[in-house]
């Protein structure tokens, strides 16, 4: 089992985020940027290694407009050394990684402009993985997407277009259950017609749901894993923030909490993104417990 968190590490004084306007492009600032970039993430990737966090979400911001027709700087070839000494590090330290493309990413949209902007940008996010000579269980991880009044041919225009993108795409790609539109129900529809991973979310599970439990509902989202080509489980993990809306992530883990979630697993391998304000905070102290129970991966326990 591994633990990890999104994106962010706040304990670091560097952002792998790092943009700037459209209006500002120039090749030298790409160049400049990206490799402030990758450096940063080198060292949230040494940070978490340090404190036994073995599981990360990239951020999508490294190659600034990476997917916009303006970026024409081969930041592929340019930076292909750094991308595979990265991948040489996340494979050297048994980490795994994935990442999330933003809420634009909507392949079912019934708008087709949308729907190639949404794949151009799965494969600038796949390439990065696909230079760092990540295998197929580094995956990206999107949304169904919209409802638009019609959940059947919402599913359908979903499957049509996952059947048109590339290979290199498919194979790493993974949908979530979300916790207003498309339940794991609906994400196991869509797991039937094309084989599709389901990465499953415990929290939106908790908001929309089908009435099933959530050790079943673990089981039912595992079954969707190839254990060679996609490897185990991914999830996503958090809770409500109390007095908020309903759906408000909490802003720090509620380890009681947690310590309920993991009774469900009953010995179920799985890796657990923390989706939790805090952070890598939240993430090693998710690690104290599961070293408590002995759950965490025996090189993380080994870890001061």
């Amino acid at each position: 089992m591994k633990i990890g968190y999104p994106c962010v590490n706040e304990s670091l004084d560097c952002s792998a985020a790092s943009t700037f306007r459209l209006a500002s492009y120039s090749a030298e600032r790409v160049e400049t940027t990206v490799a402030g970039n990758l450096a940063c993430l080198q060292r949230i990737l040494e940070y978490n290694v340090a404190h036994g966090l073995r599981f990360f979400r990239i951020g999508s911001g490294i190659v600034p407009f990476g997917s916009h027709p303006i970026n024409t700087f081969p930041w592929q070839t340019r930076f292909a050394a750094e991308f595979r000494a990265i991948g040489d590090y996340i494979r050297a330290e048994n980490m795994r990684v994935s990442l999330h493309p933003d809420q634009f990413v909507v392949l079912n949209s019934p708008n087709p402009d949308i729907v190639q902007r949404s794949i151009e940008e799965l494969i600038y996010q796949g390439t990065m993985l696909d230079l760092m000579e990540m295998d197929s269980t580094a995956k990206l991880q999107i949304h169904v997407g919209g409802l638009y009044g019609d959940r059947d041919a919402a599913i359908a225009r979903f499957i049509a277009t996952y059947h048109t993108l590339p290979e290199a795409v498919r194979r790493r790609l993974v949908i979530e259950n979300d916790d207003r539109l498309f339940s794991l129900h609906d994400c196991r529809r869509v797991h039937e017609a094309v084989g599709i991973p389901v990465l499953f979310d415990n929290f939106h599970h908790e908001c929309l749901n089908h009435g099933e439990p959530m050790a079943e509902a673990l089981r039912q989202a595992a079954a969707t894993w190839h254990p060679t080509h996609d490897g185990v489980l991914m999830m996503d993990y958090s809770s409500q923030q109390p007095g908020e809306r309903k759906g408000k992530h909490t802003s720090t883990l509620e380890e009681t909490l947690f310590r309920e979630f993991l009774t469900h697993l009953h010995g179920l391998d799985v890796d657990i993104m923390l989706e939790i304000k805090d952070k890598e905070a939240s993430a090693c102290r998710a690690i104290g417990v599961l070293r408590e129970l002995q759950l965490v991966a025996a090189e993380a326990a080994s870890l001061s």
